[in-house]
């Protein structure tokens, strides 16, 4: 398994010298390859792939000599970051790619282990650069600890910090079920997030619900005033070539530090409510969530515009996907598995948990308490679905079915999935 550990640097002033000065030139050979793919495309029409630019380096390197002293494999990178972009065009993901201004470039990577060397086991240590023949300083303590086996140097210019990104190889236990395996079926949790209660668990006994932080609402007022103060300011136009004020670099500077609170606290947070739900269940069941579609803008002449950006306020303020991520990888650190049951089938918010009943009216977000008609059961609509997914997950769910390879589930670990399909069978085992 692959994880990515931050580190903050500190170099010392001739070190930063060199930084942004390969940073500007990794800035300079982006743009280089971007004016390139336009000019061909534009003269000849002629598109320009990855290899090709990545076999013009040599020359590249003979025309400027300043890149000599970089390695290859961190410029193939930034090259490789331009075809990117041009895929994700073409894929239409992404805006055309645009030139990129030094204050807009963040850093430059090297995808192997040549080039760089983090002496570190996790806890501070030094970053050994060989192009630019420096060692950092850099501090930070990474929670799992592996081989290194890429880098990415990142400067932060409102912060005016340097970071190293550093993925590492971590060995993860195999996942292993029945008389082999050390977990315990009776520690599966099926949970459900909402904008209300932010995560609602069912483990099979009780229930637990965690409160919505609402970072971003809590500190709204502080974030408008900031924003209505930087408006009175004189902003730049560089269509006119007008500079920012030094008032208005001031006002800009106190409305990003409270932005950088609010994700600081929304990450303080998601990470201690996950740490705390692996390190209790070794199985997560959840359902799959395309959190992209659930934040668009309302379509025109919808008459619920004001509503449909609360509510996508109130989604991203509790973060539905980097929730996911982190509960998944935490789970699957430890040999376990969560599983991502498919909504449109199990429709976990209209069934009911008891009989199977699908009731469409339960869709509404305003029917927060479900009645069954049919059975009689009754329930919060957050309790009512995690309750439905435990279910589901154990084969227990009436009107659902025990299959659930067939029934379109997907899996933290690939290996997993086979055993999955009749989780009741193997828990008694």
């Amino acid at each position: 398994m692959t994880l990515r550990q931050t580190f903050r640097l500190y170099p010392t002033e001739s070190q930063k010298t060199k930084l942004f000065y390969a940073r500007s030139l990794h800035q300079l050979l982006y743009n280089a390859c971007l004016a390139h793919r336009r000019y061909e495309w534009k003269v000849n029409r002629k598109s320009v792939d990855y290899l090709e630019q990545q076999n013009i380096l040599p020359a590249y390197k003979e025309c400027w000599p300043e890149y000599k002293g970089l390695y290859s494999t961190s410029l193939q990178a930034t090259v490789k970051r331009v075809d990117l972009a041009y895929n994700s065009f073409l894929k239409g993901l992404r805006k055309f790619p645009r030139f990129k201004s030094i204050r807009d470039y963040s850093g430059w990577t090297y995808p192997s282990t040549s080039g760089w060397k983090a002496n570190s086991n996790g806890k501070h240590g030094i970053l050994v650069l060989n192009d630019l023949k420096i060692q950092i300083k850099m501090r930070g303590k990474a929670k799992h600890w592996g081989k290194p086996s890429t880098l990415t140097v990142v400067y932060k210019p409102r912060l005016n910090q340097w970071f190293a990104s550093i993925t590492v190889k971590v060995d993860v236990p195999e996942p292993k079920y029945g008389s082999e395996s050390d977990l315990s079926y009776e520690s599966v949790v099926a949970y459900d997030l909402g904008t209300e209660t932010a995560i609602t668990t069912f483990d099979g006994s009780e229930f637990n619900e965690i409160e919505n932080q609402r970072f971003t609402r809590t500190l709204e007022p502080l974030l408008k005033a900031a924003g209505k103060d930087k408006r009175r300011k004189r902003a730049p136009n560089r269509k006119q070539r007008v500079k920012p004020s030094s008032r208005w670099k001031k006002a800009n500077r106190r409305e990003s530090q409270i932005k950088r609170k609010i994700g600081n606290q929304r990450k303080d947070w998601q990470h201690k409510v996950t740490s705390d739900l692996a390190s209790r269940y070794d199985i997560g069941v959840t359902e799959k969530l395309n959190t992209k579609g659930m934040t668009r803008k309302a379509k025109k002449g919808s008459k619920h515009k004001k509503q449909k950006a609360g509510l996508n306020k109130s989604i991203l303020d509790v973060g539905f996907g980097s929730l996911n991520k982190m509960l998944s990888y935490k789970i699957k650190l430890k040999g376990g598995i969560v599983l991502q049951l498919p909504t449109k089938q199990l429709k976990p918010s209209q069934r009911c948990p008891k009989c199977g009943k699908v009731h469409k009216d339960w869709a509404n977000l305003s029917n927060r308490y479900h009645v069954c008609d049919e059975c009689g059961f009754r329930l919060s609509r957050d309790k009512t679905s995690s309750m439905v997914m435990y279910n589901a997950a154990l084969g227990n769910q009436p009107g659902y079915g025990n299959d659930l390879d067939k029934r379109g589930f997907s899996s933290s670990t690939l290996k997993a999935s086979k055993y999955t399909g009749s989780m009741s069978a193997a828990r008694s085992s």
